[in-house]
């Protein structure tokens, strides 16, 4: 059965009371503003059932030529030179990666080809820490494994060296402790990529990305994307310069780009699409992605990959079973089925250098699109 695909009208169409969704959207928009702005860039895009109800850009996505240590600040490029941010500017999505990751694992569940319960050591005996410690694919998927947040892959001397430091490492925490870590999701590629025969670019492509019509969705490198962090040391883990179109996450470029829980770029375009696809059961127009079952699998306390009911960054969406996620350089995307809402916030706040988080306007936007589905 075709699903109605996501199609941009109004925030009244969307059934969203259009004063309090477009102040939020605007509060968003002015934090582009001033000398050390939120993000040098950004854009919104949300909606209701299939109503895109606002997609809109504001700020630059090339600022910097290079950040400033002595000033703290970026320097500024020449007006001319500047790239100016639009709707249609890809993001390096940074852990927003990780959805497509356990999306394209809950499809291979789906298939029956993976096991969610199965021992990794199964399907990787060659991963030693993981296969000695009984890790499953639940537990990669919610972050119980105990696998620790990151391993410095980035200072090894070779990708081989990389891999092997990868396979040979074991779990630190309590297995069914939550402890968040990026390891996972590159167990988890390694798992798909073994049992299926193809790389994790090609399997999002295939199983996700295509299907959807997300033709602005894929790893990269991605040369018109908005440019990120300045990457030197000691702010960094490498040094890289001015990053733009290349994957921002040091371990993911050290690993060629492709990795589990980072490397995607994308649009908000085509993130509301893929939200709008799990809102709907798994389907967008005469493509399906995934079973409703299986949607409610990946959706469902504890989630799988995906985080529930966070306010820190989900705000007042947050209580009834919301699911997201944020990225390192300054995304985000969240879904709500109680009231089949979404929100997407796609910045560059690592332009020209990280910072401390300041989640509060991800919270804001998510909240404004949740007081205006209850002001209707």
């Amino acid at each position: 059965m075709s699903v109605p695909r996501l199609r941009p009208d109004t925030p009244e169409r969307a059934g969203l009371e259009p004063g309090l969704l477009h102040r939020a959207v605007a509060d968003a928009l002015a934090l582009t503003t001033g000398e050390r702005p939120w993000a040098a860039g950004l854009v919104v895009a949300a909606g209701r059932g299939p109503v895109l109800a606002v997609e809109e850009a504001s700020g630059w996505a090339v600022r910097y030529s290079a950040y400033d240590p002595r000033t703290d600040a970026g320097t500024e490029l020449p007006d001319g030179a500047k790239v100016p941010m639009t709707v249609g500017t890809p993001f390096d999505l940074a852990s927003l990666t990780k959805l497509f990751t356990a999306v394209a694992a809950v499809q291979q569940i789906e298939r029956g080809t993976l096991g969610i319960d199965a021992a990794v050591g199964a399907y990787l005996p060659d991963f030693t820490g993981a296969a000695a410690r009984g890790v499953t694919v639940r537990q990669l998927l919610t972050h119980t494994s105990g696998l620790r947040p990151e391993l410095p892959l980035y200072d090894c001397p070779d990708v081989p060296e990389r891999l092997r430091r990868l396979r040979e490492e074991v779990p630190v925490g309590e297995r069914g402790a939550y402890l968040y870590s990026d390891l996972n999701m590159l167990l988890l590629q390694h798992v798909l990529e073994r049992i299926t025969g193809r790389g994790l670019d090609v399997l999002v492509h295939e199983g996700i990305t295509r299907p959807l019509g997300m033709t602005a969705t894929r790893f990269g490198p991605c040369p018109d994307a908005a440019a990120t962090e300045d990457q030197r040391r000691p702010w960094a883990k490498a040094d890289r310069g001015m990053v733009r179109g290349i994957v921002h996450d040091e371990n993911a470029w050290a690993l060629g780009g492709v990795a589990g829980h980072a490397g995607l770029f994308s649009t908000g375009r085509d993130l509301a699409v893929f939200c709008r696809a799990l809102l709907a059961g798994g389907g967008h127009g005469p493509a399906r992605i995934l079973g409703p079952d299986f949607v409610d699998l990946l959706l469902t306390e504890p989630g799988l990959g995906f985080a529930l009911d966070q306010p820190w960054f989900m705000g007042e969406l947050a209580g009834r079973g919301a699911a997201g996620h944020c990225g390192f350089t300054g995304t985000m995307l969240v879904l709500d089925r109680a009231t089949d809402t979404f929100a997407v916030l796609l910045a560059n706040t690592v332009h020209p250098r990280r910072r401390p988080f300041d989640n509060a306007p991800r919270a804001a936007l998510a909240t404004g699109v949740a007081r205006a589905v209850r002001a209707m």
